[in-house]
């Protein structure tokens, strides 16, 4: 029922001819319209001006470590902030020269020429915008994160080892080898000048983080980067040292890209590795900011990934063009925007726009800062490469090999090389655990044979496994434990097999995991070879008789009490090992429940599923029909309001939700109730939705509804009123208001149509602000924080 809201009109151009003013009317004055400038918010503005610190000086930094022109980092700098802002799918990633294309870079600029390496860049770009619009950029996060690990952490110690000669005042060679080779003659004879700057530098970035108290909180607004740099720059020209500095020349002298030259395989190598290492790095980071602006209030979109390798593209083909690095989303400083509070992408746009200025206008300054400073914290950054934290991820999931071996080929051969290695080496890998199946047989004292398998069970394993199960006696207890995520079909059908056998035998087989859990499948009905095809797998002990049909029941009525035992020893059995600890926390502590959850007491209503809540998350109130009656009623019905009280202001409840369910028995019999005749129990109770009767009869208001469809029948009509009726009575009583003027509580609409599996909450603010009646909203499984509630 859409609510139609008049359009404003002016009064006088509807008033009759005779009506108007005899006076003519005024001249209205054409205003020139003005060019529609975009509003920034503050807070890109102020994380933008935090990110421009940390880039400056890191981008004149990975310039020199590669060997390229110093104005170049500034060039890619310029291009990843407001090519990749404005078009990236990303907008919160910052990009510009990475780090982990240093050694890719550096290796380039020596093989071909500064002017090639730029039209490498061109077409590394070009083929980033074929992929981008290919969409497969999915498909590039495929690649194992032991092999990026690796490979950074390979680009990490080039780079450390490469810049530490320049911390010591010399000169880096063309490869790690040959720098390891020179390092003790460099260490025999350092450039104290040098030398001490890069130590300022280097304490300054170790401490600065690390200052404690309110003061340090102010202070590390400031980028540590910047303070280091700074510092020693500032030291330097106080005292005079004569140092090699930075060196821009000028840009009437810039150089731009030329036609490659080279041998084609070469430079067809050269464009393919850039492709990658961009391409991966960006995506990859895109990913993890998506991770950094998980918790945010107002969630940001998801990254459009295939968007941002557009736009990555055509940062690199504008960088190459203009004589600038190689451009990648780089993560020191997309994570500094993210922290400094960025809302959109006009702060990784304004960080472009204040790299121009600095790079137009503040060359005298950037003059000043010494060499050795620069490489200390470029060196700094690469050692930051090698993450301890990856490390201890890879090895936890049995990948150090793979981490090991791109590593070590990225500081030997070369990126592509490396990372060519870390691919052979994981698919390798991947085969060894597919087809390595230990299987073996033990007996223990109380006569129990355990048959444990570790590893993935494949066809390959099939006759090792009919071997070892065939070892267990006729009529035995067995259990079998498999240790694996992966059964194909063949060794189903042969587990399966041993399993039916065994049991017609009259032995007993019991499937577990690595923890002793049950496992549901293969499931075989007690001796008769009849396989259960049953799909509740998550909730097998609530299976009821849709999926295993039960025997008629006998005279007597004894076949329910055989139910609850069979159900009481299956808990025992096969829950209560699993929730015994947590229990025994709950018990030692008390409860503690988060909210108060008012619902009916129809058995189809599983709480605790369709919440997916736990042992004392919800204090839960039944009865029929999910009434709350208002407070002043006779005593007879004090058992909703003494909870509620109690739950409130005992328990102290931060919500309460009054959840109503389609099909609701009671809602019918209310509908059905006759005026008059004997007062039962049952029209008692039922006297409380008699307001919702009333409400929902009433001409003078909206009816609730579901958004996107009207109620099927006057039953749902009336299930969804009553839900919002009972949120009414429940606001009466006095605890409960005094919790709300308090704002220690909230109260949640909630309605459960059984049949289609969905739920849909009430969303207060269409309540609140709209003429059209309450509005329940479908809950989407991938979109929850959306919700009003």
């Amino acid at each position: 029922m859409p609510a139609c809201v008049p359009t404003r009109t002016d009064d006088s151009s509807h008033m009759p001819e005779e009506g108007r003013p005899h006076s003519p009317p005024e001249r209205r004055r054409r205003t020139p319209r003005l060019p529609h400038i975009p509003r920034i918010a503050g807070a890109d503005l102020s994380a933008s001006i935090a990110v421009f610190l940390i880039a400056l000086p890191l981008s004149l930094g990975i310039a020199l470590a590669t060997g390229a022109p110093l104005q170049a980092g500034l060039v890619a700098a310029a291009a990843g902030g407001l090519v990749v802002g404005r078009l990236g799918g990303a907008p919160l990633q910052v990009s510009g020269p990475a780090a982990g294309l240093t050694v890719v870079t550096a290796d380039l600029i020596q093989k071909f020429g500064w002017r090639t390496t730029c039209a490498i860049t061109v077409l590394a770009g070009l083929a980033q915008l074929g992929l981008g619009f290919l969409r497969v950029a999915r498909s590039a996060l495929a690649v194992s994160p032991a092999i990026v690990h690796g490979m950074l952490a390979g680009i990490g110690i080039t780079i450390a080892v490469a810049q530490l000669h320049i911390v010591l005042g010399g000169s880096p060679r063309s490869s790690v080898i040959a720098n390891m080779r020179e390092l003790p003659g460099q260490l025999a004879h350092p450039q104290v000048a040098a030398l001490s700057m890069s130590a300022l530098t280097l304490a300054l970035l170790l401490a600065w983080p690390r200052i404690p108290g309110r003061l340090g909180r102010a202070l590390r607004k400031v980028p540590a980067a910047l303070v280091a740099v700074t510092a020693a720059t500032t030291t330097a020209v106080l005292a005079g040292l004569t140092l090699p500095k930075v060196d821009l020349p000028s840009w009437r002298s810039h150089a731009l890209a030329g036609l490659p030259e080279g041998p084609a395989l070469g430079i067809t190598a050269a464009v393919l590795t850039v492709t990658l290492v961009c391409s991966v790095q960006s995506l990859l980071g895109a990913v993890a900011v998506d991770k950094l602006t998980a918790g945010r209030p107002t969630q940001q979109k998801r990254s459009d990934l295939d968007r941002e390798l557009l736009g990555q593209g055509a940062a690199n083909i504008v960088s190459g063009s203009l004589g600038g690095l190689p451009v990648a989303g780089v993560a020191v400083r997309s994570s500094a925007n993210v922290q400094a509070g960025a809302v959109s992408r006009n702060s990784t746009m304004l960080h472009g726009v204040w790299v121009v200025v600095a790079a137009l206008l503040m060359v005298p300054v950037l003059e000043l800062i010494p060499l050795a400073a620069l490489a200390a914290l470029v060196m700094a950054v690469g050692i930051q490469m090698v993450s301890l934290h990856h490390i201890r991820t890879v090895t936890r999931h049995r990948e150090v090999l793979v981490y090991a071996v791109t590593t070590l080929g990225v500081v030997v051969l070369g990126v592509l090389e490396g990372v060519l290695l870390g691919v052979a080496v994981a698919v390798g890998v991947a085969l060894h655990r597919l087809t390595r199946t230990r299987i073996t047989h033990d007996v223990d004292s109380a006569g129990v044979h355990h048959v444990r398998v570790r590893g993935q069970l494949t066809f390959l394993a099939v006759p090792r496994l009919s071997r070892t199960l065939h070892l267990v006696p006729q009529s035995a207890d067995a259990v079998v434990e498999l240790d694996g995520s992966f059964m194909d079909h063949a060794a189903y059908e042969s587990l399966h097999d041993w399993q039916s056998t065994h049991l017609a035998q009259g032995g007993s087989v019991e499937l577990t995991g690595r923890t002793g859990a049950r496992l549901a499948a293969p499931h075989v009905q007690g001796g008769t070879g009849e396989t259960s095809h049953c799909h509740c797998r998550p909730w097998t002990p609530w299976r009821n008789h849709h999926c295993e049909r039960p025997e008629s029941a006998p005279q007597g009525g004894r076949r329910s009490g055989h139910q609850l035992a069979s159900g009481i020893s299956s808990f025992q059995r096969n829950t209560a090992p699993l929730v015994r600890g947590e229990l025994a926390r709950l018990a030692r502590e008390g409860q503690q429940p988060s909210q108060l959850f008012l619902t009916c007491a129809d058995s189809r209503l599983v709480t605790s599923m369709i919440t997916s809540s736990g042992p004392g998350d919800l204090f839960v109130v039944r009865n029929v029909g999910n009434l709350v009656p208002p407070p002043g009623e006779e005593s007879a019905d004090d058992s909703v309001a003494a909870a509620i009280e109690y739950a409130v202001e005992v328990l102290q409840v931060r919500s309460i939700t009054v959840c109503g369910h389609s099909g609701c028995g009671a809602m019918q019999a209310l509908m059905n109730t006759e005026p008059g005749g004997a007062q039962t129990p049952l029209k008692r109770w039922l006297r409380h939705g008699l307001p919702s009767l009333e409400r929902m009869a009433a001409k003078d208001r909206p009816w609730t509804r579901i958004a996107g469809r009207a109620p099927a029948d006057a039953v749902e009509q009336l299930c969804l009123t009553n839900v919002v009726q009972q949120l009414e009575h429940l606001r009466a009583h006095d605890s409960v208001a005094r919790a709300l003027k308090e704002g220690a509580l909230e109260l949640h609409g909630m309605y459960f149509h059984v049949g289609e599996a969905q739920a849909y909450l009430l969303n207060e603010r269409v309540h609140h602000e709209e003429p059209d009646g309450e509005v329940f909203d479908r809950v989407a499984a991938t979109a929850l924080h959306d919700t009003p509630a």
